[in-house]
C-alpha cells in the first residue's frame, strides 16, 4: 500500500510539473514568423470594385507571432532559428500591457493616415495632411521629463517652436547644447500645459534628447472615405504596403500582373521608408505565404548607433540573411521611400 501510495505521489507531482511547464506564464514573450495576409482585407477605399487575387495579383502585409511565453515554450524556442525572446521589461520599458497596446495602436493609427496622405499625393488626388503634434510613445528613466509626461500626451512646441513633423523636433533637439534647459508645450487630455526640463543622453550613445520614443499625430483627409480595419494588426510596419494598396485602389492601375507581394517598413509624410523589428522572421513568413516579391527598407545606419551596437544589421541585411537560410526564391528588394517601391511595380510587370 505505501509502495503504491509513493508511485502515485510521484505520478502527481510529475503531472503538476508537466501542467505548470505547459501553461504557467513567465515574465517574457517569444517572438516567431508570423503570417502575410492580402491588405485588401484590411484596406477599402470606397466605391472601388474589388480586385480577384488570381487575375491581379495580391499586395501582402507580413506579422510576426508574439506570444505569452511558458516554461515549455520558452524552453521549445531555442530549436527554431527565427524566435527571439523578450522579457516583460524589456519590451513594455518601464510601461504596462495597457500602455503598450495603446501605443502600438497610436502607431497604427499613425501609419494609416501617412499610408493614405503618400497615396493620394503620388496620384496626384485630393488630400489634407493636418500635423497635431508628437504622441509620446514611452519616457525614458532617465528623462528629466519622467513622471511629468505620459503615454498619450501630444507634444506641440519645443521652446515655443513648432514644426511639421517629428524629424524637425528631433533635428532642432539634436541641435541644442547637451543638458540644454528645454520647454515643451504639451496637450494632455484637453488640458494645455507647459513641461520645463533638461536635455538628457540617450541611453550608449553619445546622444541627447528629451528621452522619449514618439509617433506623429495626424489628420488627414481625402475626397473618398477609406476603411482601415486592422483586426488586431499592430504597430506601424505596415506603412509601405497599405501605401502601395490604398494607390493600387485610387488609380485603378494593375501594378501587379497576377503577383503576390509582400513587404514591411514604416512610412511617413515625405514617403521614406522606415526601419522596422523582426526583418528576418517577416521573410520567412511572406516565403511561406508564397510571396515571390519582399520589400524591405534599407537603411543605413547612423555611426554613432553603429559604434555604440556594431553588430547591428540593417533590415535588407538581415531580409537577405534569412532568405538564404531558408533557400527562398523569393525576391528581397531593397527600399528606402514609396516612389522606389513604386517604381519597381511598374518596371517589372
Amino acid at each position: 500500500m505505501k509502495k503504491k501510495s509513493k508511485k502515485l505521489i510521484i505520478v502527481v507531482i510529475l503531472a503538476a510539473i508537466m501542467v505548470l511547464a505547459v501553461f504557467l506564464p513567465i515574465p517574457y514573450y517569444i517572438e516567431v514568423p508570423g503570417s502575410a495576409q492580402n491588405i485588401s482585407q484590411y484596406i477599402q477605399v470606397d466605391n472601388q470594385p474589388k480586385k480577384t487575387a488570381n487575375q491581379d495579383g495580391t499586395l501582402m502585409l507580413v506579422y510576426i507571432r508574439q506570444m505569452h511565453a511558458t516554461p515549455l515554450s520558452y524552453a521549445m524556442s531555442f530549436l527554431n532559428p527565427f524566435a527571439d525572446r523578450d522579457s516583460a521589461a524589456d519590451l513594455y520599458q518601464g510601461s504596462n500591457e495597457k500602455d503598450y497596446q495603446t501605443v502600438q495602436q497610436y502607431y497604427m493609427q499613425d501609419a494609416i493616415n501617412e499610408a493614405k496622405y503618400i497615396a493620394f499625393k503620388a496620384a496626384h488626388k485630393k488630400v489634407e495632411r493636418k500635423y497635431l503634434g508628437l504622441y509620446v510613445m514611452s519616457v525614458m528613466p532617465n528623462s528629466s521629463f519622467k513622471g511629468k509626461l505620459h503615454v498619450g500626451d501630444t507634444v506641440q512646441s519645443v521652446n515655443g517652436k513648432h514644426f511639421g513633423d517629428s524629424q524637425a523636433y528631433i533635428n532642432y533637439i539634436k541641435g541644442l547644447p547637451r543638458g540644454s534647459k528645454i520647454k515643451i508645450g504639451v496637450l494632455s487630455g484637453s488640458k494645455h500645459k507647459t513641461l520645463t526640463g533638461i536635455t538628457k543622453r540617450l541611453g550608449d550613445t553619445q546622444q541627447y534628447g528629451i528621452g522619449i520614443t514618439l509617433a506623429d499625430r495626424t489628420e488627414v483627409k481625402t475626397p473618398v472615405k477609406v476603411q482601415a480595419n486592422m483586426d488586431g494588426i499592430e504597430g506601424p510596419s505596415a506603412g509601405l504596403m497599405m501605401s502601395l494598396q490604398i494607390y493600387d485602389d485610387v488609380t485603378h492601375q494593375n501594378l501587379l500582373h497576377g503577383r503576390k507581394v509582400a513587404g514591411t517598413g514604416t512610412i511617413n509624410a515625405q514617403g521614406q521608408v522606415g526601419d522596422i523589428g523582426g526583418a528576418d522572421k517577416k521573410v520567412v513568413a511572406a516565403s511561406r505565404a508564397g510571396a515571390s516579391i519582399f520589400f524591405v527598407p534599407d537603411n543605413p545606419i547612423p555611426p554613432a548607433i553603429k559604434k555604440a551596437y556594431p553588430d547591428l544589421q540593417t533590415n535588407y541585411q538581415e531580409a537577405k540573411k534569412a532568405a538564404k537560410k531558408i533557400h527562398t526564391k523569393m525576391k528581397i528588394v531593397p527600399v528606402r521611400t514609396f516612389n522606389q517601391a513604386l517604381e519597381y511595380l511598374e518596371k517589372t510587370k
